[in-house]
Protein backbone atom coordinates (compact mmCIF):
# COMPACT_ATOMS: atom_id res chain seq x y z
CA UNK A 1 0.00 0.00 0.00
CA UNK A 2 1.23 3.33 -1.21
CA UNK A 3 2.89 5.63 1.97
CA UNK A 4 3.02 9.47 2.50
CA UNK A 5 5.74 10.77 1.12
CA UNK A 6 6.02 14.05 2.45
CA UNK A 7 5.28 15.20 6.35
CA UNK A 8 1.32 16.43 6.72
CA UNK A 9 0.65 19.27 8.35
CA UNK A 10 -3.17 20.18 8.84
CA UNK A 11 -3.81 23.42 9.17
CA UNK A 12 -4.36 24.49 13.39
CA UNK A 13 -7.45 26.52 14.32
CA UNK A 14 -7.67 30.16 14.13
CA UNK A 15 -10.09 32.27 16.05
CA UNK A 16 -9.97 35.49 14.07
CA UNK A 17 -10.46 38.62 15.61
CA UNK A 18 -13.70 40.60 15.50
CA UNK A 19 -12.05 43.17 13.78
CA UNK A 20 -10.58 41.27 11.41
CA UNK A 21 -13.51 39.00 10.82
CA UNK A 22 -15.74 42.11 9.80
CA UNK A 23 -13.09 43.39 7.38
CA UNK A 24 -13.15 39.68 5.59
CA UNK A 25 -16.75 40.37 5.46
CA UNK A 26 -16.44 43.96 3.68
CA UNK A 27 -13.87 42.27 1.05
CA UNK A 28 -16.66 39.58 0.68
CA UNK A 29 -14.55 36.88 1.55
CA UNK A 30 -15.45 34.07 3.78
CA UNK A 31 -14.92 33.49 6.66
CA UNK A 32 -12.53 30.28 5.62
CA UNK A 33 -10.55 31.85 3.40
CA UNK A 34 -10.52 35.07 5.86
CA UNK A 35 -9.02 32.19 8.57
CA UNK A 36 -6.44 31.04 6.01
CA UNK A 37 -4.62 34.57 5.46
CA UNK A 38 -4.70 34.80 9.40
CA UNK A 39 -2.65 31.61 9.28
CA UNK A 40 -0.43 33.17 6.45
CA UNK A 41 0.36 35.74 8.93
CA UNK A 42 -2.63 38.66 8.11
CA UNK A 43 -3.98 38.79 11.87
CA UNK A 44 -4.92 42.57 11.85
CA UNK A 45 -7.38 44.19 9.59
CA UNK A 46 -5.01 46.69 8.18
CA UNK A 47 -3.12 44.05 6.71
CA UNK A 48 -5.63 42.33 5.22
CA UNK A 49 -7.10 45.63 3.50
CA UNK A 50 -3.79 46.35 2.44
CA UNK A 51 -3.71 42.78 0.49
CA UNK A 52 -6.40 43.25 -1.83
CA UNK A 53 -5.59 46.84 -2.24
CA UNK A 54 -4.71 49.17 -5.32
CA UNK A 55 -1.38 47.53 -5.70
CA UNK A 56 0.29 50.87 -6.49
CA UNK A 57 -0.45 51.78 -2.65
CA UNK A 58 1.60 49.22 -1.75
CA UNK A 59 5.24 50.71 -3.18
CA UNK A 60 6.85 52.42 -0.64
CA UNK A 61 9.09 55.17 -0.97
CA UNK A 62 12.56 54.26 -2.59
CA UNK A 63 13.81 57.23 -0.56
CA UNK A 64 14.00 54.92 2.94
CA UNK A 65 16.55 53.05 0.90
CA UNK A 66 20.14 53.19 2.75
CA UNK A 67 22.06 55.38 0.28
CA UNK A 68 19.29 55.92 -2.53
CA UNK A 69 20.11 60.08 -2.17
CA UNK A 70 23.98 58.92 -2.57
CA UNK A 71 22.99 56.92 -5.85
CA UNK A 72 20.95 59.94 -7.54
CA UNK A 73 22.99 62.16 -6.72
CA UNK A 74 25.75 60.71 -8.15
CA UNK A 75 23.52 59.26 -11.63
CA UNK A 76 22.32 63.43 -11.76
CA UNK A 77 26.52 64.28 -11.60
CA UNK A 78 26.94 61.92 -14.17
CA UNK A 79 23.78 62.93 -16.32
CA UNK A 80 24.89 66.60 -16.30
CA UNK A 81 28.58 65.96 -17.10
CA UNK A 82 27.93 63.06 -20.00
CA UNK A 83 29.70 60.67 -18.18
CA UNK A 84 29.56 57.12 -19.38
CA UNK A 85 28.04 54.64 -17.25
CA UNK A 86 28.23 50.58 -17.32
CA UNK A 87 25.46 48.76 -15.21
CA UNK A 88 26.94 45.69 -14.46
CA UNK A 89 24.07 42.75 -13.68
CA UNK A 90 24.40 39.34 -12.50
CA UNK A 91 24.13 36.36 -15.45
CA UNK A 92 20.75 34.98 -13.41
CA UNK A 93 17.04 35.98 -14.58
CA UNK A 94 17.16 38.77 -11.13
CA UNK A 95 20.18 40.00 -12.08
CA UNK A 96 19.61 40.56 -16.03
CA UNK A 97 15.70 42.06 -15.23
CA UNK A 98 16.98 44.84 -12.71
CA UNK A 99 19.85 45.45 -15.25
CA UNK A 100 17.47 46.16 -18.21
CA UNK A 101 15.35 48.19 -15.20
CA UNK A 102 17.96 50.30 -14.55
CA UNK A 103 19.66 50.29 -18.19
CA UNK A 104 16.07 51.69 -19.33
CA UNK A 105 15.92 54.06 -17.21
CA UNK A 106 18.77 55.73 -17.39
CA UNK A 107 18.36 55.67 -21.50
CA UNK A 108 15.00 57.57 -19.93
CA UNK A 109 17.60 60.35 -18.60
CA UNK A 110 20.01 60.32 -21.68
CA UNK A 111 22.48 58.72 -19.73
CA UNK A 112 25.38 57.29 -21.60
CA UNK A 113 24.88 53.63 -20.53
CA UNK A 114 26.64 50.10 -21.69
CA UNK A 115 25.15 47.42 -20.29
CA UNK A 116 27.50 44.57 -19.14
CA UNK A 117 26.79 40.19 -18.42
CA UNK A 118 29.81 38.64 -17.01
CA UNK A 119 30.74 35.49 -18.44
CA UNK A 120 29.89 32.50 -15.30
CA UNK A 121 32.50 30.53 -15.71
CA UNK A 122 35.26 33.22 -16.21
CA UNK A 123 33.82 35.62 -14.08
CA UNK A 124 31.95 34.21 -11.45
CA UNK A 125 29.47 35.88 -9.16
CA UNK A 126 29.87 39.37 -7.99
CA UNK A 127 31.74 42.65 -9.93
CA UNK A 128 34.40 41.12 -11.69
CA UNK A 129 37.75 42.93 -12.58
CA UNK A 130 37.32 42.38 -16.21
CA UNK A 131 34.17 44.67 -15.95
CA UNK A 132 36.24 46.93 -14.22
CA UNK A 133 39.29 46.88 -16.92
CA UNK A 134 36.14 47.26 -19.44
CA UNK A 135 34.83 50.35 -17.73
CA UNK A 136 38.46 51.82 -18.11
CA UNK A 137 38.99 51.12 -21.72
CA UNK A 138 35.63 52.30 -22.79
CA UNK A 139 36.34 55.86 -20.39
CA UNK A 140 33.42 54.88 -18.05
CA UNK A 141 33.33 57.07 -14.90
CA UNK A 142 30.33 54.90 -13.09
CA UNK A 143 29.82 50.96 -12.74
CA UNK A 144 25.95 50.63 -11.24
CA UNK A 145 26.12 46.52 -10.15
CA UNK A 146 22.65 44.70 -9.87
CA UNK A 147 22.01 42.23 -7.26
CA UNK A 148 25.70 41.72 -6.51
CA UNK A 149 28.38 43.81 -5.22
CA UNK A 150 27.83 43.86 -1.51
CA UNK A 151 30.81 41.69 -1.12
CA UNK A 152 33.28 42.59 -3.63
CA UNK A 153 35.84 44.47 -1.62
CA UNK A 154 38.82 43.83 -3.66
CA UNK A 155 37.04 44.75 -7.15
CA UNK A 156 36.08 48.05 -5.85
CA UNK A 157 39.23 49.16 -4.28
CA UNK A 158 40.41 48.41 -7.71
CA UNK A 159 37.77 50.03 -9.30
CA UNK A 160 38.69 53.33 -6.97
CA UNK A 161 42.06 53.17 -7.98
CA UNK A 162 41.02 53.68 -11.35
CA UNK A 163 39.00 56.53 -11.08
CA UNK A 164 35.97 54.76 -11.43
CA UNK A 165 32.78 55.23 -8.53
CA UNK A 166 30.98 52.05 -8.14
CA UNK A 167 27.24 52.23 -7.36
CA UNK A 168 26.12 48.67 -5.59
CA UNK A 169 22.41 48.04 -5.43
CA UNK A 170 22.16 44.51 -3.91
CA UNK A 171 19.79 42.39 -1.76
CA UNK A 172 22.19 39.73 -0.46
CA UNK A 173 23.64 39.06 2.72
CA UNK A 174 25.58 42.03 4.03
CA UNK A 175 29.43 41.10 5.51
CA UNK A 176 30.72 42.95 8.71
CA UNK A 177 33.16 44.95 6.65
CA UNK A 178 31.95 46.87 3.55
CA UNK A 179 33.16 47.95 0.26
CA UNK A 180 34.41 51.29 -0.49
CA UNK A 181 31.28 52.14 -2.52
CA UNK A 182 30.48 55.63 -3.44
CA UNK A 183 26.79 53.84 -2.18
CA UNK A 184 25.19 50.64 -1.27
CA UNK A 185 22.09 50.52 -1.83
CA UNK A 186 21.20 47.30 -0.04
CA UNK A 187 17.96 46.91 2.29
CA UNK A 188 19.34 44.74 4.34
CA UNK A 189 22.10 46.99 5.81
CA UNK A 190 22.14 47.20 9.47
CA UNK A 191 21.12 51.04 9.53
CA UNK A 192 18.42 50.39 6.96
CA UNK A 193 15.29 51.61 7.69
CA UNK A 194 13.28 50.61 4.84
CA UNK A 195 10.08 49.03 5.64
CA UNK A 196 10.60 45.93 3.97
CA UNK A 197 13.14 44.18 2.80
CA UNK A 198 12.36 41.47 1.02
CA UNK A 199 13.23 43.41 -2.68
CA UNK A 200 14.89 40.77 -5.13
CA UNK A 201 17.76 42.78 -6.65
CA UNK A 202 15.54 43.53 -9.70
CA UNK A 203 13.30 45.17 -6.93
CA UNK A 204 16.24 47.15 -5.85
CA UNK A 205 16.74 48.34 -9.24
CA UNK A 206 12.87 49.00 -9.81
CA UNK A 207 12.84 51.22 -6.81
CA UNK A 208 15.58 53.41 -7.87
CA UNK A 209 14.08 53.60 -11.42
CA UNK A 210 10.94 55.36 -9.40
CA UNK A 211 13.47 57.08 -7.65
CA UNK A 212 15.75 58.53 -10.82
CA UNK A 213 12.36 59.03 -12.82
CA UNK A 214 9.92 60.39 -10.54
CA UNK A 215 10.98 64.45 -11.59
CA UNK A 216 10.87 63.30 -15.33
CA UNK A 217 7.64 64.64 -17.56
CA UNK A 218 5.20 60.94 -17.22
CA UNK A 219 8.37 59.72 -15.19
CA UNK A 220 6.21 58.11 -12.88
CA UNK A 221 4.64 56.03 -15.20
CA UNK A 222 7.60 54.89 -17.12
CA UNK A 223 8.77 53.63 -13.69
CA UNK A 224 5.57 51.90 -13.34
CA UNK A 225 6.29 50.55 -16.48
CA UNK A 226 9.46 48.29 -15.67
CA UNK A 227 7.29 46.34 -13.39
CA UNK A 228 7.11 43.77 -15.37
CA UNK A 229 10.87 42.93 -15.51
CA UNK A 230 10.96 43.59 -11.77
CA UNK A 231 8.03 40.99 -11.17
CA UNK A 232 10.14 38.51 -13.09
CA UNK A 233 12.95 38.96 -11.31
CA UNK A 234 11.28 38.77 -8.06
CA UNK A 235 9.20 35.20 -9.41
CA UNK A 236 13.05 33.76 -10.56
CA UNK A 237 14.95 34.48 -7.45
CA UNK A 238 12.28 32.91 -5.39
CA UNK A 239 11.65 36.14 -3.21
CA UNK A 240 8.36 36.02 -0.93
CA UNK A 241 5.27 37.48 -3.10
CA UNK A 242 4.40 39.33 -0.09
CA UNK A 243 4.30 42.49 0.94
CA UNK A 244 5.73 45.37 -1.69
CA UNK A 245 6.88 42.09 -3.70
CA UNK A 246 2.86 41.37 -4.10
CA UNK A 247 2.67 45.00 -5.43
CA UNK A 248 5.17 44.53 -7.84
CA UNK A 249 3.87 40.89 -9.21
CA UNK A 250 0.48 42.29 -9.45
CA UNK A 251 1.29 45.90 -11.44
CA UNK A 252 3.99 43.71 -13.33
CA UNK A 253 1.67 40.76 -14.56
CA UNK A 254 -0.67 43.18 -15.57
CA UNK A 255 1.85 45.05 -18.08
CA UNK A 256 2.96 41.86 -19.67
CA UNK A 257 -0.90 40.79 -19.94
CA UNK A 258 -2.25 44.20 -21.78
CA UNK A 259 1.57 45.07 -23.67
CA UNK A 260 4.36 42.74 -23.24
CA UNK A 261 7.36 43.96 -24.19
CA UNK A 262 9.06 42.83 -27.32
CA UNK A 263 11.60 40.77 -25.79
CA UNK A 264 8.69 38.79 -23.26
CA UNK A 265 6.28 38.87 -26.01
CA UNK A 266 8.52 36.30 -28.29
CA UNK A 267 9.02 34.28 -24.99
CA UNK A 268 5.76 33.74 -24.31
CA UNK A 269 5.35 32.65 -28.02
CA UNK A 270 8.51 30.47 -27.32
CA UNK A 271 6.30 28.80 -24.73
CA UNK A 272 2.99 28.80 -26.13
CA UNK A 273 1.09 31.23 -23.81
CA UNK A 274 -0.25 34.25 -24.64
CA UNK A 275 0.50 37.19 -22.49
CA UNK A 276 -3.54 37.89 -21.09
CA UNK A 277 -3.03 34.02 -19.77
CA UNK A 278 0.34 35.24 -18.05
CA UNK A 279 0.41 34.48 -14.41
CA UNK A 280 3.70 34.01 -11.65
CA UNK A 281 3.80 30.38 -12.17
CA UNK A 282 4.05 31.03 -16.43
CA UNK A 283 7.35 33.33 -14.96
CA UNK A 284 8.59 30.94 -12.77
CA UNK A 285 8.67 27.73 -15.64
CA UNK A 286 8.34 29.54 -18.76
CA UNK A 287 10.17 32.92 -18.68
CA UNK A 288 12.58 32.75 -15.92
CA UNK A 289 13.82 28.81 -17.15
CA UNK A 290 14.70 30.83 -20.65
CA UNK A 291 16.30 33.73 -19.17
CA UNK A 292 18.27 31.68 -17.04
CA UNK A 293 19.50 29.02 -19.67
CA UNK A 294 21.26 31.38 -21.50
CA UNK A 295 23.49 32.27 -18.51
CA UNK A 296 23.50 28.45 -17.89
CA UNK A 297 24.45 27.03 -21.06
CA UNK A 298 25.21 29.69 -23.49
CA UNK A 299 25.86 33.83 -23.37
CA UNK A 300 23.67 34.98 -20.85
CA UNK A 301 24.01 38.62 -22.69
CA UNK A 302 21.81 37.67 -25.45
CA UNK A 303 19.24 37.39 -22.90
CA UNK A 304 20.03 41.17 -21.49
CA UNK A 305 19.59 42.31 -25.13
CA UNK A 306 16.17 40.40 -25.70
CA UNK A 307 14.73 42.49 -22.48
CA UNK A 308 15.84 45.67 -23.79
CA UNK A 309 14.99 44.82 -27.80
CA UNK A 310 12.74 46.95 -29.08
CA UNK A 311 12.39 45.69 -32.50
CA UNK A 312 10.20 42.15 -32.28
CA UNK A 313 12.78 40.26 -35.33
CA UNK A 314 15.41 40.93 -33.25
CA UNK A 315 13.24 40.10 -30.08
CA UNK A 316 12.02 36.51 -32.32
CA UNK A 317 15.48 35.70 -33.07
CA UNK A 318 17.45 36.36 -29.82
CA UNK A 319 14.46 34.15 -28.11
CA UNK A 320 15.06 31.45 -30.88
CA UNK A 321 18.66 31.55 -29.60
CA UNK A 322 17.52 31.16 -25.71
CA UNK A 323 14.92 28.13 -26.81
CA UNK A 324 18.38 26.34 -28.25
CA UNK A 325 20.18 26.56 -25.06
CA UNK A 326 16.91 26.09 -22.75
CA UNK A 327 16.56 22.52 -24.46
CA UNK A 328 20.25 21.60 -23.48
CA UNK A 329 19.95 23.19 -20.00
CA UNK A 330 17.23 20.85 -19.64
CA UNK A 331 18.88 17.54 -20.96
CA UNK A 332 22.18 18.23 -18.99
CA UNK A 333 19.92 18.87 -15.92
CA UNK A 334 18.68 15.72 -16.10
CA UNK A 335 21.94 14.17 -16.65
CA UNK A 336 23.39 15.31 -13.73
CA UNK A 337 20.65 14.88 -11.36
CA UNK A 338 21.14 11.27 -12.55
CA UNK A 339 24.28 10.90 -11.94
CA UNK A 340 24.23 12.96 -8.86
CA UNK A 341 21.95 10.25 -7.51
CA UNK A 342 24.36 7.73 -8.47
CA UNK A 343 26.93 9.49 -6.27
CA UNK A 344 25.36 9.73 -3.36
CA UNK A 345 24.19 6.00 -3.45
CA UNK A 346 27.67 4.57 -3.86
CA UNK A 347 29.35 7.38 -1.57
CA UNK A 348 30.91 6.73 2.02
CA UNK A 349 26.92 7.34 3.73
CA UNK A 350 25.37 4.63 1.33
CA UNK A 351 23.91 2.71 3.61
CA UNK A 352 23.84 4.35 7.03
CA UNK A 353 20.50 4.05 9.27
CA UNK A 354 20.83 7.99 10.08
CA UNK A 355 20.20 10.46 7.19
CA UNK A 356 22.81 12.96 7.06
CA UNK A 357 21.57 16.70 7.93
CA UNK A 358 22.23 17.89 4.25
CA UNK A 359 22.91 16.19 1.21
CA UNK A 360 26.60 17.22 -0.49
CA UNK A 361 27.76 15.94 -3.54
CA UNK A 362 30.39 17.30 -6.24
CA UNK A 363 30.99 16.58 -9.80
CA UNK A 364 32.18 16.94 -13.02
CA UNK A 365 29.04 18.79 -14.24
CA UNK A 366 28.58 22.18 -15.92
CA UNK A 367 28.70 24.87 -13.20
CA UNK A 368 25.59 26.98 -15.46
CA UNK A 369 23.65 23.82 -13.87
CA UNK A 370 24.41 23.17 -10.55
CA UNK A 371 22.19 25.39 -8.78
CA UNK A 372 19.49 23.28 -10.35
CA UNK A 373 20.61 20.49 -9.68
CA UNK A 374 20.89 21.06 -6.04
CA UNK A 375 17.46 22.22 -6.21
CA UNK A 376 15.93 19.41 -7.02
CA UNK A 377 17.90 17.64 -4.50
CA UNK A 378 16.86 19.56 -1.82
CA UNK A 379 12.90 19.09 -2.99
CA UNK A 380 13.50 15.63 -3.31
CA UNK A 381 15.23 14.80 -0.35
CA UNK A 382 13.63 17.25 2.08
CA UNK A 383 16.62 18.77 3.38
CA UNK A 384 19.59 21.21 2.31
CA UNK A 385 21.27 20.46 -0.81
CA UNK A 386 24.93 21.69 -1.99
CA UNK A 387 26.02 20.68 -5.75
CA UNK A 388 29.65 21.64 -6.68
CA UNK A 389 31.45 21.60 -10.13
CA UNK A 390 35.01 20.51 -10.14
CA UNK A 391 36.68 23.05 -11.87
CA UNK A 392 40.39 21.91 -11.75
CA UNK A 393 41.92 23.33 -8.39
CA UNK A 394 38.42 24.88 -7.27
CA UNK A 395 35.06 24.00 -7.02
CA UNK A 396 32.61 26.02 -7.41
CA UNK A 397 29.20 25.09 -5.35
CA UNK A 398 25.70 25.76 -5.37
CA UNK A 399 23.11 25.47 -2.34
CA UNK A 400 19.32 25.18 -1.78
CA UNK A 401 17.23 25.16 1.13
CA UNK A 402 14.90 23.37 2.63
CA UNK A 403 13.03 25.84 3.79
CA UNK A 404 14.50 25.55 7.50
CA UNK A 405 18.13 25.91 7.16
CA UNK A 406 19.30 29.56 6.74
CA UNK A 407 22.15 28.92 4.21
CA UNK A 408 23.61 32.81 4.00
CA UNK A 409 24.27 31.78 7.89
CA UNK A 410 25.83 29.00 8.22
CA UNK A 411 28.14 29.07 5.13
CA UNK A 412 28.72 32.10 7.12
CA UNK A 413 30.34 30.02 9.96
CA UNK A 414 32.32 28.17 6.68
CA UNK A 415 33.80 31.67 5.18
CA UNK A 416 37.42 31.24 6.43
CA UNK A 417 37.20 27.81 3.99
CA UNK A 418 36.27 30.09 0.79
CA UNK A 419 37.56 32.34 -1.62
CA UNK A 420 34.25 33.94 -2.08
CA UNK A 421 30.94 33.82 -1.38
CA UNK A 422 27.39 34.71 -1.09
CA UNK A 423 23.93 34.16 -1.20
CA UNK A 424 20.54 35.31 1.62
CA UNK A 425 18.41 32.37 3.31
CA UNK A 426 17.45 30.10 0.62
CA UNK A 427 19.94 30.18 -1.60
CA UNK A 428 23.59 30.86 -1.97
CA UNK A 429 26.92 29.64 -3.93
CA UNK A 430 30.73 29.77 -3.08
CA UNK A 431 34.40 28.68 -4.19
CA UNK A 432 37.10 27.25 -2.63
CA UNK A 433 40.35 25.11 -3.22
CA UNK A 434 39.46 21.36 -3.93
CA UNK A 435 41.48 20.02 -0.91
CA UNK A 436 39.53 21.97 1.63
CA UNK A 437 36.00 20.74 0.39
CA UNK A 438 36.04 17.17 2.96
CA UNK A 439 36.55 19.65 6.08
CA UNK A 440 33.94 22.19 4.46
CA UNK A 441 31.28 19.11 3.96
CA UNK A 442 32.34 17.96 8.12
CA UNK A 443 31.72 21.27 9.31
CA UNK A 444 28.72 21.85 7.32
CA UNK A 445 26.82 18.66 8.22
CA UNK A 446 27.42 19.62 11.36
CA UNK A 447 25.90 22.72 11.59
CA UNK A 448 22.98 21.49 9.40
CA UNK A 449 22.37 18.80 12.21
CA UNK A 450 22.12 21.34 14.97
CA UNK A 451 18.22 21.66 15.84
CA UNK A 452 17.03 19.69 12.45
CA UNK A 453 13.72 17.81 12.60
CA UNK A 454 13.73 14.22 13.58
CA UNK A 455 11.19 13.81 10.53
CA UNK A 456 12.93 14.75 7.86
CA UNK A 457 10.63 14.40 5.08
CA UNK A 458 9.38 17.28 3.08
CA UNK A 459 6.94 19.05 4.57
CA UNK A 460 3.30 19.78 2.88
CA UNK A 461 1.50 22.50 4.90
CA UNK A 462 -1.75 22.21 3.88
CA UNK A 463 -3.90 25.30 4.10
CA UNK A 464 -7.45 23.15 4.02
CA UNK A 465 -8.88 19.78 4.32
CA UNK A 466 -12.26 18.97 2.68
CA UNK A 467 -14.12 15.55 1.73
CA UNK A 468 -13.94 14.88 -1.40
CA UNK A 469 -18.04 16.37 -2.18
CA UNK A 470 -16.84 19.70 -1.32
CA UNK A 471 -14.42 19.98 -4.16
CA UNK A 472 -16.21 22.07 -7.14
CA UNK A 473 -16.05 25.57 -8.67
CA UNK A 474 -17.15 27.61 -5.86
CA UNK A 475 -13.72 26.43 -3.78
CA UNK A 476 -11.81 26.62 -7.16
CA UNK A 477 -13.11 30.43 -7.22
CA UNK A 478 -12.70 31.40 -3.39
CA UNK A 479 -8.90 29.99 -3.35
CA UNK A 480 -8.15 32.12 -6.66
CA UNK A 481 -8.91 35.28 -5.05
CA UNK A 482 -5.35 34.68 -2.98
CA UNK A 483 -3.54 35.16 -6.40
CA UNK A 484 -1.07 36.12 -7.66
CA UNK A 485 0.45 33.49 -5.81
CA UNK A 486 4.23 32.29 -5.45
CA UNK A 487 6.58 32.14 -2.77
CA UNK A 488 5.72 33.40 0.58
CA UNK A 489 1.70 33.32 -0.51
CA UNK A 490 1.67 29.92 -1.74
CA UNK A 491 -1.40 28.11 -4.10
CA UNK A 492 -3.68 26.31 -1.75
CA UNK A 493 -2.35 23.01 -0.46
CA UNK A 494 -5.89 21.12 0.16
CA UNK A 495 -5.81 17.78 1.78
CA UNK A 496 -9.30 16.32 -0.49
CA UNK A 497 -10.06 13.00 1.94
CA UNK A 498 -11.88 10.04 0.87
CA UNK A 499 -11.24 9.40 -2.60
CA UNK A 500 -11.46 5.95 -4.71
CA UNK A 501 -9.37 5.20 -7.49
CA UNK A 502 -10.70 4.38 -10.28
CA UNK A 503 -8.27 4.39 -12.93
CA UNK A 504 -4.40 4.51 -12.52
CA UNK A 505 -2.04 5.28 -16.12
CA UNK A 506 1.43 5.92 -16.19
CA UNK A 507 1.90 9.17 -18.05
CA UNK A 508 5.13 10.03 -20.03
CA UNK A 509 7.69 12.51 -18.58
CA UNK A 510 7.19 10.25 -15.58
CA UNK A 511 3.77 11.29 -14.50
CA UNK A 512 1.27 9.26 -13.36
CA UNK A 513 -2.71 10.13 -13.96
CA UNK A 514 -5.15 9.25 -11.79
CA UNK A 515 -8.56 9.02 -12.09
CA UNK A 516 -10.47 9.53 -8.22
CA UNK A 517 -14.27 8.64 -7.57
CA UNK A 518 -16.27 10.84 -4.85
CA UNK A 519 -19.80 10.28 -3.84
CA UNK A 520 -21.37 10.92 -7.51
CA UNK A 521 -18.75 11.84 -9.96
CA UNK A 522 -14.99 11.53 -10.24
CA UNK A 523 -12.51 14.26 -10.66
CA UNK A 524 -9.23 13.76 -12.79
CA UNK A 525 -5.65 13.78 -11.11
CA UNK A 526 -2.08 13.78 -12.07
CA UNK A 527 1.07 13.46 -10.14
CA UNK A 528 3.72 15.49 -11.74
CA UNK A 529 7.37 13.51 -11.42
CA UNK A 530 5.37 10.51 -9.31
CA UNK A 531 5.57 7.37 -11.67
CA UNK A 532 6.28 5.31 -8.64
CA UNK A 533 2.55 5.82 -8.09
CA UNK A 534 1.49 3.79 -11.28
CA UNK A 535 2.91 0.77 -9.46
CA UNK A 536 2.17 1.33 -5.44
CA UNK A 537 -1.48 2.33 -6.35
CA UNK A 538 -4.21 -0.06 -7.64
CA UNK A 539 -8.04 0.23 -8.67
CA UNK A 540 -10.41 0.42 -5.66
CA UNK A 541 -7.92 1.74 -3.07
CA UNK A 542 -9.51 4.27 -0.75
CA UNK A 543 -6.84 7.52 -0.44
CA UNK A 544 -6.57 10.76 0.73
CA UNK A 545 -4.74 13.33 -1.93
CA UNK A 546 -2.80 16.32 -1.36
CA UNK A 547 -2.63 18.86 -3.88
CA UNK A 548 -3.91 22.25 -6.24
CA UNK A 549 -7.15 22.28 -7.08
CA UNK A 550 -6.80 23.75 -10.72
CA UNK A 551 -9.12 24.16 -13.80
CA UNK A 552 -8.04 23.03 -17.11
CA UNK A 553 -9.30 23.34 -20.73
CA UNK A 554 -9.19 20.73 -23.38
CA UNK A 555 -11.24 20.24 -26.46
CA UNK A 556 -13.09 23.28 -25.97
CA UNK A 557 -13.81 21.71 -22.05
CA UNK A 558 -13.27 22.80 -18.96
CA UNK A 559 -13.04 20.74 -15.83
CA UNK A 560 -11.56 20.85 -12.38
CA UNK A 561 -8.22 18.86 -11.81
CA UNK A 562 -6.18 18.22 -8.64
CA UNK A 563 -2.34 18.46 -9.05
CA UNK A 564 -1.07 15.72 -7.22
CA UNK A 565 1.65 16.32 -4.43
CA UNK A 566 1.61 13.19 -2.65
CA UNK A 567 -1.06 10.69 -1.16
CA UNK A 568 -1.95 8.52 1.36
CA UNK A 569 -4.50 5.54 2.03
CA UNK A 570 -7.66 7.45 3.49
CA UNK A 571 -7.29 7.83 7.01
CA UNK A 572 -3.46 7.32 7.51
CA UNK A 573 -3.29 10.92 9.19
CA UNK A 574 -4.87 10.95 12.30
CA UNK A 575 -6.38 14.72 11.74
CA UNK A 576 -7.99 12.97 8.24
CA UNK A 577 -9.18 10.45 10.29
CA UNK A 578 -10.85 12.61 12.96
CA UNK A 579 -12.29 14.71 9.97
CA UNK A 580 -13.43 12.21 7.88
CA UNK A 581 -14.95 10.47 11.09
CA UNK A 582 -16.90 13.39 11.99
CA UNK A 583 -18.40 13.98 8.60
CA UNK A 584 -22.14 13.17 8.04
CA UNK A 585 -23.29 10.53 5.34
CA UNK A 586 -24.82 13.86 3.22
CA UNK A 587 -24.50 17.28 2.49
CA UNK A 588 -21.24 17.47 5.48
CA UNK A 589 -19.36 20.51 5.85
CA UNK A 590 -16.77 21.66 4.23
CA UNK A 591 -14.02 20.98 6.77
CA UNK A 592 -11.10 24.43 6.67
CA UNK A 593 -9.03 25.98 8.81
CA UNK A 594 -10.03 26.20 12.35
CA UNK A 595 -12.71 23.84 11.50
CA UNK A 596 -15.96 23.35 9.71
CA UNK A 597 -17.86 26.47 8.47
Amino acid sequence: MVQPRLRWIFPAPVTLDPEVRAAGERLGLSVRLTELLASRGLLDAAQLAAFFADPAAGLHDPRLLPDADRFAARIERARAAAERVIVFGDFDADGLTGLAILTLALRTLAVAVDPYVPDRLEEGHGLSLAAVERARATGASVIVTVDCGTTSLAEIRSSNEAGIDVLVTDHHRVPSELPPAAAIVNPHRPDSVYPDRRLAGSGVAFKLAQLLLEHEPGGADAALDLADLAAIGTVADVAPVVGENRSIARIGLERIRIGARPGIAALLARAGIEPAAADLETIGFALAPRLNAAGRVGEAAQAARLLLAEDAGEAAALADALEIANTTRRDLTRSAIDEARAVLAGGDRAGESEEPAATIVRGDWPVGIVGLVASRLAEDLGRPAIVGANLGPVVRASARSDGVLDLGATLGECADLFTRHGGHAGAAGFEMPVERWDAFSERFLLLAAIGGPADRRPVARLDLAVPAAAVGYDLHRELGRLAPCGPGNPHPLVAILGLTVTRVRAATGGHTQLTLRRVRDVLDGIAFDRSDLADQVAEGDRLDVVGRIVSRRFGGLESLQIEIRDVAPSGHHPDAAALLASLEPAGAPVLAVGGPT
